[in-house]
């Protein structure tokens, strides 16, 4: 079996799919094709289960996938460290996020990766997860700082393990700025301006409707969306409505940031794709990682 050959395997193993395969590898698809049906000729197995859009592996397929992980795994590491000594890593890591707690984990972990490789830049983009997911699987991007809920079965991952609490954006003049904590019940009858990001809206409606006898979160007066905590702020600030929003201990002008009760919190995961990093930078970064 050729390194190449498992390289492919694994890439047709992690999409699912002879296509988006091929383009990752930036081969021909017949050419793909014909080197799997080989490697199974080889082994003397079926190591795909073909469908007419997807394909899964055979149980002799995941028995291979877990060896080829491995093999793969030691000889890019073997790779990189016969390599360091004779050449000096450059290059720009691009890594999607947005405003959380944990890009404090992530900034330490940047500083001390150009410690050790002063020449490597790093890019880091702020936007919504759903947009750095696509722009991942794009190859425009190395790694996303995401908020959960996500699905990580398509990439490697770790999980920082600092929670984002979610607070409300208050006008100053607003009656229930003085308050300690905003509870659902506060939030009844009051325009409400909330995240822009389907999924992360979900954990408000679980949090208003267990928490709030008898009603529903339907009933609650939504006055916009909105998927940047400084403009939400400046809506909230200028009337349109209490923001719901992450609290990054951040002020802004004209709102007080007062936290939800009971307490509602989020979790945040690093990651990047099984394979196909775009640069060695990217790659070596992830192992640092690692």
């Amino acid at each position: 079996m050729e390194l190449r050959v498992l390289r492919y395997f694994l890439a047709v193993a992690d999409e699912g799919n002879i296509t988006r395969a091929a383009q990752l590898l930036r081969i021909s698809q017949p050419t793909l094709s014909r080197q799997l049906k080989q490697l199974e000729e080889e082994l003397s197995v079926t190591l795909f289960h073909r469908g007419p859009h997807t394909i899964t592996l055979t149980d002799e397929g995941r028995l291979l996938r877990e060896r080829a992980q491995s093999i793969v795994a030691l000889a890019d590491k073997t790779v990189v460290e016969l390599k360091r000594s004779t050449y000096e890593l450059t290059g720009e890591i691009i890594i999607g996020c947005g405003e959380v707690r944990a890009m404090t984990y992530l900034s330490q972990h940047m500083t001390a990766f150009r410690v050790l490789h002063p020449n490597v830049r790093f890019q880091v983009i702020s936007t919504t997860s759903d947009l750095i997911q696509d722009r991942i699987e794009q190859g425009l991007m190395d790694f996303g700082l995401l908020t959960d809920p996500i699905d990580i079965s398509q990439y490697e991952y770790l999980r920082p393990g600092i929670p984002d609490h979610w607070g409300a954006a208050v006008p100053n003049d607003h009656p229930l700025a003085a308050r300690d904590t905003i509870t659902p019940d506060d939030l009844l009858g009051t325009p409400l301006i909330l995240p822009s990001r389907e999924s992360v809206r979900r954990l408000l409606i679980n949090w208003f409707d267990d928490n709030v006898h008898d009603s529903q979160f339907s009933s609650l007066t939504i006055a916009g969306y909105c998927n940047l905590p400084s403009n939400g702020a400046n809506m909230a600030a200028n009337g349109m409505g209490i923001y719901l929003c992450y609290d990054l201990g951040n002020t802004y002008p004209g709102v007080r940031m007062i936290p939800l009760s009971p307490a509602l919190e989020c979790g945040t995961t690093l990651v990047w794709k099984k394979q196909g990093m775009r640069s060695p930078a990217a790659a070596e970064f992830a192992r640092y990682l690692g």
